[in-house]
């Protein structure tokens, strides 16, 4: 193993946020350098969605079950011994759930047993510009867990600008600066970002980072589902707007009866996005939300099913 430090970089942010789109941007500036990042990604639930977007010759693990905080901090730390032996990467980008607090991260990076492997550059924060404004509707605990991941944060995106009115960005910069005064904040469409944005990134104090435990667990729940048969789209669309207003995400595959291939479905704050896929993927949809009734749920997709 070299001996020269692998840099690394953890993206935080609300589920939806724009993390995946941010993930993709950092693969992309890497790749113009010549490096090659590993990805660490970790997702609620046990079917991941979003290691179909990395590309297959990176170096990538998946935590699943869980999220990194309580649970899977040991299965992190034997990850990143795993990599650091097994693998040749230049960098680690770890991509969390967006129910996850960013320090029990930086714990398992900044462990003893990797002090001269990782420089830790810090914590990207994307921060969903329209879903910040709705800041009111979401449960105290996850509006607390929206500003830990502000305030800790590095290097600050407020996404999804064009979402918004220009009256709205000012008032929201405010906020985001009221809450963490220190770190470079940009505004950005689709996460996108320059090579000379991660050199403006806030160096991390661990003594800080020392200082922070996670007080109330948050009650976020995923629900998989895997689909038996076809579904029509607009019965599916009606299924959506009847949702309880305690679904934060979806995202999955859906096989509508009216295309080749299952689409990828995506859906935040009653927003939903069809994408087309050209090949067959697995079809399963994951529910991301507080107090869902799951056999309502399951019971609701089965009875769509033909």
């Amino acid at each position: 193993m070299s001996h020269n430090k692998k840099s690394v970089y953890l993206i935080s942010g609300f589920l939806g946020s724009g993390k995946t789109s941010l993930l993709k941007q950092l693969i992309k500036i890497h790749k113009e350098d010549q490096l090659t990042p590993a990805i660490l990604m970790n997702e609620i639930g046990s079917v991941s969605i979003d290691s179909n977007e990395v590309d297959d010759e990176l170096p990538l693990a998946e935590l699943l079950d869980g999220c990194i905080c309580c649970t899977i901090q040991d299965k992190l730390e034997s990850q990143l011994q795993e990599l650091l032996f097994n693998q040749k990467f230049d960098s680690i980008i770890i991509e969390t759930t967006g129910a996850a607090h960013p320090v029990q991260v930086i714990d398992a990076v900044m462990s003893p047993l990797f002090a001269n492997a990782f420089d830790f550059k810090g914590i990207i924060t994307v921060v969903d510009a329209l879903q910040w404004t709705k800041k009111g509707e979401y449960s105290p605990q996850v509006r607390q867990l929206m500003r830990e991941q502000i305030k800790h944060a590095s290097l600050l995106l407020l996404n999804k600008i064009d979402l918004v009115s220009e009256m709205s960005q000012g008032l929201i910069v405010n906020e985001l600066q009221s809450i963490n005064s220190t770190s470079k904040l940009l505004m950005t469409k689709q996460s996108k970002i320059s090579r000379q944005a991660l050199d403006h990134m806030l160096p991390v104090s661990f003594d800080e980072v020392k200082k922070v435990r996670v007080k109330k667990e948050l009650s976020i729940q995923a629900i998989v589902h895997t689909f038996k048969g076809e579904i029509n789209q607009e019965d599916f669309e009606e299924w959506i707007r009847t949702v309880e207003g305690t679904v934060y995400r979806m995202k999955g595959y859906v096989p509508f009866s009216h295309h080749k291939y299952p689409m990828l479905f995506q859906y935040s704050y009653g927003m939903p996005l069809y994408f087309p896929e050209d090949m067959s993927m697995p079809k399963n949809l994951v529910i991301i939300g507080e107090e869902l009734d799951e056999p309502e749920l399951t019971a609701r997709l089965r009875s769509m099913e033909s």
